[in-house]
């Protein structure tokens, strides 16, 4: 499968890139700078001790990819998007990442977006042939990045498209004791998003740094 990042070169990126490589995916990092994309490549593989991943401009990326995540702060998400907009491909699937957060006198707190959520903001500007999935948003990326760390937990993937959910989630399961689930329609980001400041408010009252979310029962 071939994954790749726009806005790969920060942590949550790194996690997902080496998480991925590691399963055997074809990772491609994409950054604005060539040089910046190829020296997180050559970073990340080091850490793998294989060279799986490579760095590329953000379209060389795009045209390389059938999976592109979308790991940038949220606050930049949209111009990430603008910038190469016409750069997608039919058939592509954008995931969003993203969860629009702050930090205010030592808690989390949610940045209301009159959309319902950055996924539905994102979804108006990502071009009309490329569906866009909400999904990672509730596992912290240090976890992510800290490969030597079982991450026993769900996902949630959500999106207006069916067959690109389940693309999401076929891509999820390369990841080792993380299950994808199905949560519907983009508009469930709203709730994704929201646990996740749950997630990180919890952290911080009893002073842990991997709260994440499993559903038991099915």
């Amino acid at each position: 499968m071939r994954i790749g990042f726009l806005g790969g070169t920060g942590i949550e990126g790194k996690g997902l890139a080496l998480r991925f490589a590691a399963s055997g995916g074809s990772v491609v990092l994409g950054s604005r700078s060539e040089e910046r994309a190829q020296a997180a490549a050559r970073e990340y593989n080091e850490l793998l001790g294989s060279p799986l991943i490579r760095g590329m401009v953000n379209r060389e990326m795009l045209a390389a990819s059938e999976i592109v995540f979308l790991t940038v702060p949220y606050e930049h998400a949209v111009p990430a998007i603008e910038s190469c907009r016409s750069d997608f491909s039919n058939g592509q699937i954008l995931v969003d990442v993203t969860v629009p957060m702050v930090f205010r006198e030592g808690r989390a707190e949610y940045v209301e977006q009159e959309a319902g959520s950055n996924a539905e903001l994102l979804a108006k500007y990502v071009p009309k042939h490329v569906p866009l999935v909400a999904a990672f948003k509730t596992i912290p990326a240090h976890i992510l990045a800290e490969r030597e760390i079982e991450l026993n937990c769900d996902i949630f993937v959500c999106g207006d498209i069916k067959e690109a959910r389940e693309k999401v989630m076929e891509a999820a399961r390369m990841i080792p004791t993380l299950r994808p689930l199905d949560a519907g329609l983009l508009r469930m980001a709203r709730t994704l998003e929201r646990m996740t400041v749950l997630a990180v408010n919890l952290n911080r009252r009893y002073k842990k740094k991997g709260a994440r979310f499993r559903i038991e029962g099915f």
